[in-house]
């Protein structure tokens, strides 16, 4: 009945092999085509190509993170009809490998936001953080997008003249260059690094200057109209990621982070395939968002599982806690994650797997001598794996001791 450990993998440029993973009892791999260009065909041969190596380690390829979904798309452009047709394609070529889940996100522009990536935690780990003025200083004293004073409020107006006019011209580099480019560039990212990579954001945001949340909801309406039939012909189950974080950044519209925008997303169009990413990191970033519920509320929607903690320094900051400590009540949220899974096993469905991955992990130990993307660290995310992996063993038998 346990929720199915699997773990990011970014590919043969990381510094986590395959055979590090075996080790570790992780039983699926979640990875991506990170080669392939986004909005071009999966083709079957590198679909099979990284499968088979996943293979040789006596592991499989258990979903997808992520089929990266276009600009073109989200804005539903002039090309919106070769990108969904594209898309289309990529989903039958991965459900004739058998790979049968596709996580994907829906966000304009960047896929997740943070101000600081070396925040130290009180035990010198290192995690990461998010602080809204420290962001209102980047977007409007860095960045200088047009009309950025009018999205924040006074107060936080203020603690951000402040912040800007304390940086050097290096730190204010830095900054702007870690959310726009160093965040980015591993998972897609719609900016390349160069001298005019300001420039190129800005273009990129200003392409959403007349797009509010409901013509945005409305593109993903349009988008999965359009695809779901193919995935549920071929069943492929999809799950869109949750905002990161969930509420409205750089004037860009959010969709996707709280349980009612989710609800929405289910009624408009009701196919099985469409379902979520239930990444506790990302929902936990809004105060308002009360995750057991959401867990039990969305529970048959639930194909894919991001496990990780945030707590807050501040009401305008919050930071990532690791994976138990934290905002979030993980014994609650997993206990209703166990519940969904013995209940599709009860009824016989297809597929009642509930793959989940430990998210984002701090810094420790020797992951100070390694190299990891932004919030992938090794032996952070491995106690993670370990903390979560034996708070399910512990509910499991609660469970089925009843």
């Amino acid at each position: 009945m346990s929720l199915e450990k699997t773990w990011r993998w970014f590919g043969q440029n990381d510094a986590v092999g395959l055979a590090d993973l075996r080790q570790m009892g992780v039983e699926g791999v979640v990875t991506s085509l990170h080669h392939v260009p986004a909005g071009e065909v999966w083709q079957v041969e590198e679909i099979r190509r990284v499968q088979s190596e996943i293979k040789k380690h006596g592991m499989y390829w258990s979903v997808v993170e992520s089929l990266p979904v276009s600009e073109g798309i989200k804005l539903h452009s002039g090309d919106y009809e070769r990108l969904t047709d594209h898309y289309r394609q990529s989903l039958r070529h991965l459900a004739a490998c058998g790979v049968d889940t596709v996580c994907y996100n829906f966000m304009p522009v960047l896929d997740w936001a943070r101000t600081h990536l070396q925040y130290k935690n009180e035990r010198g780990g290192e995690t990461m953080l998010f602080d809204y003025p420290t962001f209102a200083a980047f977007d409007i004293y860095i960045l200088g997008r047009r009309g950025a004073e009018d999205s924040y409020p006074e107060t936080v107006r203020r603690k951000a003249e402040q912040l800007a006019r304390s940086m050097t011209e290096s730190e204010r580099e830095e900054l702007a260059h870690n959310i726009i480019v160093v965040t980015q560039a591993f998972i897609h990212g719609t900016v390349n690094d160069g001298k005019s990579y300001k420039k190129q954001f800005l273009a990129r945001l200003d392409a959403y200057r007349e797009v509010g949340s409901e013509q945005l909801s409305n593109h993903l309406s349009i988008f999965l109209r359009d695809i779901l039939p193919v995935a549920e012909e071929a069943g492929v189950r999809l799950c869109i990621h949750p905002d990161d974080p969930p509420f409205p950044l750089l004037g860009l519209p959010r969709i996707a982070g709280t349980q009612d925008d989710f609800l929405r997303i289910f009624r408009q169009n009701s196919s099985p395939a469409n379902g979520m990413t239930f990444c506790t990191g990302s929902l936990s970033a809004r105060r308002d968002n009360d995750l057991p519920a959401m867990a039990r509320q969305l529970a048959d929607r639930i194909h894919f599982i991001h496990l990780r903690n945030t707590d807050y320094l501040t009401a305008d900051s919050f930071y990532e806690s690791g994976h138990l400590a934290g905002s979030v009540d993980m014994y609650a949220v997993v206990k209703a994650l166990l519940e969904e899974q013995m209940r599709r096993e009860k009824a016989g469905l297809p597929v009642a797997r509930m793959p989940f991955r430990p998210d984002h992990g701090i810094r420790i130990l020797d992951d100070f001598s390694r190299k990891a993307n932004p919030g992938y660290p090794l032996i952070g995310r491995l106690k993670g794996l370990a903390e979560i992996d034996g708070l399910q063993t512990a509910i499991e038998r609660e469970l089925r001791s009843h």
